[in-house]
């Protein structure tokens, strides 16, 4: 039966954001934003660490060195930790599942002291319906293989 590992990637984001509070904008001011990826992969895959990293920086490079609040989707959305978090993780879910990895959680800190969390659970159920199927299948498959 196949095993799976577990993998910590992280990302760096340097931008500036100005956030909304009461319908009123605030300074813009820089961070050195760091985003932390839990993965999980099947102990026999092969590990491609080089193709996730730089797919993920080409995720990154519309947002590097950039006030957030003029770059899509940020131009609508207030660039908030939690708000960028979301928007980042729905993008990087992408890359996981083109590249055969399966999300676990998500970090995402704008400063070394505040972090902002997003895990399997807290996925809509569709969302994680379809991450438990992908993972169940590859189970299935590797058990068929050493039956």
């Amino acid at each position: 039966m196949k095993t799976y590992r577990q993998y910590r990637f992280k990302f760096y984001l340097n931008a500036r954001h100005a956030i909304f509070i009461n319908g009123k904008q605030g300074e813009i001011h820089p961070h050195t934003w760091e985003i932390t990826l839990n993965v999980m992969k099947g102990r026999d895959d092969f590990m491609a660490f080089g193709t996730l990293e730089r797919k993920m920086e080409e995720m990154l490079k519309p947002f590097q060195d950039k006030i957030l609040n003029e770059v899509e989707p940020f131009d609508q959305i207030n660039p908030t930790l939690e708000n960028c978090a979301v928007v980042f993780k729905k993008m990087i879910t992408g890359i996981l599942i083109e590249e055969g990895w399966i999300f676990l959680s998500m970090e995402m800190s704008e400063t070394p002291s505040r972090s902002f969390v997003i895990n399997i659970t807290d996925e809509k159920e569709t969302e994680r319906e379809e991450n438990m199927e992908r993972f169940i299948h590859n189970v299935l498959e590797d058990i068929e293989k050493y039956e």
